[in-house]
């Protein structure tokens, strides 16, 4: 008897300036996630490439909304884009339960190669927060609530590119032994241009992670997510 292969299709904002890094970056994930899932037929779209979701999706697809809150990119632009169509969705990347303790052990391993006590170490949690809703600072303060018991004794701050507290303004007063994380998904301009430079502007001296999405462990995070979206009938659209 043939086995039917389902469909997943990990979904991302992407580059809209420049689509190509991003979707390859993506890919890759995808990749990586596939390896782990091989009863499924794993693939890719950021919504910055044009028509690119609309092509990758099959019917009764699982979406993995690879964002960080459920804003208006997983709450309107998804759900419009799929319209008519039959799919199932995962909760958005960044509310992960799973993704604190994922995040506090690449914390702790970075201070442990440096000597750093927890007690003595300042996390920066660099957001991207938004002006038009309250949506992507929620996520993140959601993030570092869950965050804060895993790493007891190290102090921990946010900090937004696009709302207060500006990510320059909290890293300005940190101490040499602090760690930046950015609560991202993918490495796009905010993560490599912005968040460093803020960093610079700030003379922050501590040590910047590499963006939360690409953190180890994410796309055995991705897979059971995915597994879990495919078992619960009330996930779909």
């Amino acid at each position: 008897m043939t086995k039917t292969t389902r469909t997943a299709v990990i979904t991302a904002h992407g580059q809209p300036s420049d689509p190509a890094p991003a979707e390859a970056a993506l890919a890759g994930l995808a990749a990586e996630v596939a390896a782990l899932l091989p009863d499924w037929d794993v693939r890719s779209a950021t919504l910055a490439t044009p028509g690119r979701l609309e092509q990758e999706i099959s019917e009764g697809a699982v979406i993995y909304p690879f964002f960080m809150s459920q804003g208006w990119f997983t709450a309107k632009v998804l759900p419009d884009r799929l319209q008519g169509r039959s799919y199932r969705m995962a909760p958005p990347f960044g509310l992960d339960a799973a993704l604190p303790a994922l995040a506090a052990q690449a914390i702790r391993q970075t201070a442990e190669k440096l000597s750093w006590p927890l007690t003595e170490t300042h996390l920066l949690l660099a957001a991207h927060g938004s002006a038009r809703g309250p949506k992507a600072a929620e996520a993140a303060e959601h993030f570092a609530a869950h965050l804060r018991p895993l790493l007891p004794g190290c102090a921990l701050s946010p900090g937004y590119v696009e709302q207060p507290p500006r990510v320059d303004a909290a890293a300005t007063p940190l101490p040499a032994r602090s760690i930046c994380l950015p609560f991202f998904a993918q490495a796009g301009d905010h993560v490599k241009q912005d968040i460093p430079q803020a960093l610079e502007t700030a003379g922050f001296q501590g040590i910047l992670l590499p963006v939360t999405g690409a953190l180890p462990g994410i796309p055995a995070l991705i897979a059971e997510a995915i597994r879990v979206a495919a078992l619960d009938q009330s996930a779909g659209g």
